[in-house]
């Protein structure tokens, strides 16, 4: 099992270290710690529920994966997830291409129909409806495959129209830099997933696990409809570590995940990270390895 940080908190406020050396540190020690992946909320606003009244610093997602890829070696970067309308799709590839071919191949791509209506109306960002945004969704996936692949013949979509959507330099992962789509919506999101993408984003909801195995259930018959083997698509929950939370709770909670077919846990905190919270989430990764490896050595 995978584990990623999810960075949605910016407010960190220490006077003896800037907000970049804070991020910095924080996402050395997950890269130094063996984590999989760290991902940023792409928003203008904070969006976190938990983040109390002042807590406004937000950083935007891609000049921050660019400063990290610049800072770390191993870990996967992405965004968790990028609203397709709040940038044409061209520059949205591109710049998940740059952070890739920066970074030797740890981008990933995020994306989503979108949500924040406030946000939104606030910045001055554009939200359509929800079908066109849904509609864009597919056409942004469609010309990102065609850009990542080297084809720059002329794109006609119902949104979108590309004379010669160049794609260079090429991205250095192969075939291209993964996608995940976020979201479980069962009449667009989870379609869209099995067509195009290579991981889908569910929700730690406590029903017992009720939820998630609906949802991948669900996947499962649109990828057989389609003749695509579900296991290509790798299962991201969103979860929360709990302030205080011991490594053993946050590894039992793993195991449960792993019963219900997850192979990625993806971590916010209450707050921003710290040190500690870090720690937890690296003890946890050595732990689940550890289990992992004694288990494929005990007879069959």
């Amino acid at each position: 099992m995978r584990l990623s940080m999810s960075i949605t908190n910016f407010s960190w406020r220490d006077e003896r270290q800037g907000l970049g050396e804070h991020l910095a540190g924080i996402a050395e020690a997950a890269d130094h710690g063996g984590l999989y992946g760290l991902w940023v909320s792409d928003h203008l606003l904070q969006a976190d529920p938990s983040a109390g009244p002042g807590e406004t610093e937000m950083l935007e997602a891609y000049t921050t994966l660019g400063y990290l890829a610049a800072r770390t070696s191993r870990l996967r970067l992405g965004t968790l997830v990028t609203a397709v309308t709040y940038r044409p799709p061209t520059l949205l590839v591109k710049a998940v291409t740059t952070v890739d071919v920066l970074s030797g191949g740890r981008a990933w791509l995020g994306i989503g129909a979108g949500y924040q209506n406030e946000e939104a109306a606030a910045m001055g960002l554009p939200l359509p409806p929800v079908p066109e945004r849904f509609d864009r969704l597919e056409e942004t996936l469609q010309i990102a495959l065609r850009m990542w692949t080297g084809d720059a013949s002329p794109y006609r979509g119902r949104h979108h129209t590309l004379d010669g959507p160049v794609g260079s330099p090429a991205p250095v992962s192969r075939p291209h830099p993964p996608i995940l789509i976020g979201g479980t919506g069962e009449k667009r999101t989870l379609p869209l997933v099995a067509r195009y993408a290579d991981a889908c984003n569910v929700f730690d909801i406590p029903d017992g696990g009720k939820t998630v195995r609906h949802k991948l259930a669900v996947l499962r018959a649109l990828c057989d409809d389609l003749g695509r083997p579900y296991d290509q698509i790798e299962k991201v929950i969103a979860t929360r570590l709990q302030p205080g939370e011991s490594t053993a709770s946050f590894v039992t909670r793993c195991a449960t995940f792993a019963e219900l077919g997850i192979d990625h846990v993806s971590v916010i905190t209450t707050g921003p990270w710290t040190a500690e919270s870090v720690a937890t989430l690296v003890e946890a990764a050595d732990q689940i390895v550890a289990l992992g490896a004694a288990a494929s050595t005990r007879p069959s």
